[in-house]
């Protein structure tokens, strides 16, 4: 690469070049999407939830909120706010959230405003007494069916498009399960739901499986999760995941186990696989640390590059850098250490200190790289503008080459379901070869993960379509009709 080329390059921002940063967030990372967690029929179910909301914190880190009932009394009792699980949830207001029965959620909010509002679980007085809900996902039709509700008189209190299933149930006239089942029957896109009254606790999956959602048993009582890590935090044994178009109700008789409507193909989330499940998770049966491992593995085989230490962008490329390691030989080393004590995002207004607040996230270890030449292994590139800083990070602590190696293939397409991305014309893969974006990242070399490789990597039943993935931020092959139309909300 020609010295010009090693000098950090203009940014690419989507329309045009910009000097500066572009934007105000520090990395272009995908935002974790959020999370759900649902406890039925076990004593001191808040703290259960506080427990499991903490597992899944890396789900979502603006605000969180716990609703609970009392089978006994029928009480209803909630709280919400900004902030991680535990700042928002000290001891003494878990003491207040008495109950066997919870429903918790942490939240990153996409397009939706941040605000205090829009935390959830959605608390909702209607006909029947009290209504919580909390989801994790999108509701691609939300604005359509928002629009024909307030042509109708309803009021809706929020911006989350969650809203929406609360106001279908509270307008229905037929009884609560037949109401909600009708109202899951409307909506399209990827979600995991939560719904909770004072008697009945209602779990349901998309038709399409895309949000992950799995259930537990602790003791006689039921546990719900976006991910199988936050029940081995409290406790709770595996049972199954919820499958597509599956509707659970659960009240003092039991569960019944319903489906509110047929499985459409099955399309897990690919970024689960990549990039957004913590690596001790399970999904479909695939363990995420497991899959990494074996995407380095393919990553090697695909993409070999002479070097002389393998580093992995922490925490979620860390799995595939050592299948990578592993397989070429090279030795794997800590060349990136990320700092876990700086908080949500460091913002500050001028690119100098913003360039700071990258180095309080993340860090190149000089005495690793420094004179040798790496292999950064990584799960994506967005916007191109992570990449590009860690990359002069390494040149900057002396290495020598920098071969960036990404383990999914290059993200091109908006995602709808869910998982906050930029407008396609910002999508620098949606705009730019791969070429073009290794000289705009400053590496030496740049290689992504064929789509081919990737799907043999997480494996899956081989009988499925793309072994049961959404690969549509890859192909644009949507499992869903999405409206162009429809300006994408947030129900997370």
């Amino acid at each position: 690469m020609s010295d010009e080329l090693r000098q950090p390059p203009k940014l690419w921002t989507g329309d045009h070049y910009n000097e500066g940063i572009g934007r105000d967030d520090i990395f272009d990372k995908l935002r974790e999407e959020c999370g759900v967690f649902g406890v039925f029929g076990y004593p001191d179910a808040s703290a259960l939830a506080y427990y499991g909301l903490h597992a899944l914190q890396h789900r979502g880190e603006e605000s969180c909120g716990i609703a609970t009932v009392d089978s006994a009394t029928k009480g209803f009792h909630y709280h919400r706010g900004m902030g991680l699980v535990k700042e928002v949830f000290p001891q003494s207001q878990l003491d207040e959230l008495t109950g066997d029965r919870a429903i918790g959620h942490v939240r990153y909010s996409t397009s939706g405003s941040s605000k205090l509002a829009n935390a959830q679980p959605l608390i909702f007085k209607y006909r029947d007494g009290d209504l919580a809900v909390a989801t994790n996902g999108n509701i691609v039709n939300a604005p359509e069916i928002r629009h024909e509700l307030e042509m109708q008189g309803s009021i809706f209190q929020t911006t989350s498009d969650t809203e929406v299933i609360a106001h279908l149930i509270a307008r229905s006239s037929k009884d609560f399960v037949t109401a909600t089942k009708e109202a899951l029957q409307r909506i399209i896109g990827g979600f995991a739901f939560l719904i909770m009254t004072n008697d009945k606790l209602i779990v349901a999956s998309d038709p399409n499986g895309l949000r992950p959602l799995c259930m537990g048993r602790l003791g006689d009582g039921y546990v719900f999760a976006s991910e199988t890590c936050a029940l081995e935090t409290v406790g709770a044994v595996y049972e199954r995941d919820v499958q597509p178009g599956e509707m659970l109700v659960l009240d003092s008789a039991g569960m019944i186990e319903d489906h509110y409507t047929v499985m459409e193909r099955r399309a897990i989330c690919s970024m689960e696989y990549i990039y957004f499940a913590r690596p001790d998770s399970d999904i479909n049966g695939i363990n995420l640390h497991s899959a990494r491992k074996r995407m380095g593995y393919q990553m090697a085989m695909e993409s070999f590059v002479d070097a002389d230490v393998v580093t992995g962008v922490p925490d979620s490329s860390i799995s595939a850098a050592i299948g990578y390691a592993e397989q070429t030989g090279i030795p794997y080393e800590l060349g990136l250490i990320k700092n876990k004590y700086t908080g949500r995002t460091f913002i500050q207004p001028s690119q100098e200190l913003r360039e700071k607040g990258v180095k309080m996230k993340l860090s190149a270890v000089r005495k690793v790289v420094e004179g040798k030449r790496v292999v950064m292994i990584d799960d994506s590139i967005v916007r191109g503008t992570t990449s590009r800083r860690i990359v002069n990070m390494l040149r900057e602590a002396g290495a020598t080459e920098v071969h960036v190696r990404i383990t999914s293939p290059p993200f091109a397409n908006p995602c709808y379901y869910g998982i906050d991305t930029p407008d396609r014309k910002e999508l620098i893969a949606s705009e730019k070869t791969v070429e073009e974006i290794c000289n705009i990242i400053n590496a030496d070399s740049l290689a992504f993960i064929s789509k081919e490789g990737f799907i043999e990597s997480v494996g899956g039943n081989d009988g499925e379509f793309n072994r049961g993935m959404c690969l549509a931020c890859f192909d644009n092959d949507y499992p869903t009709v999405i409206d162009a139309e429809s300006e994408k909300s947030c129900s997370c």
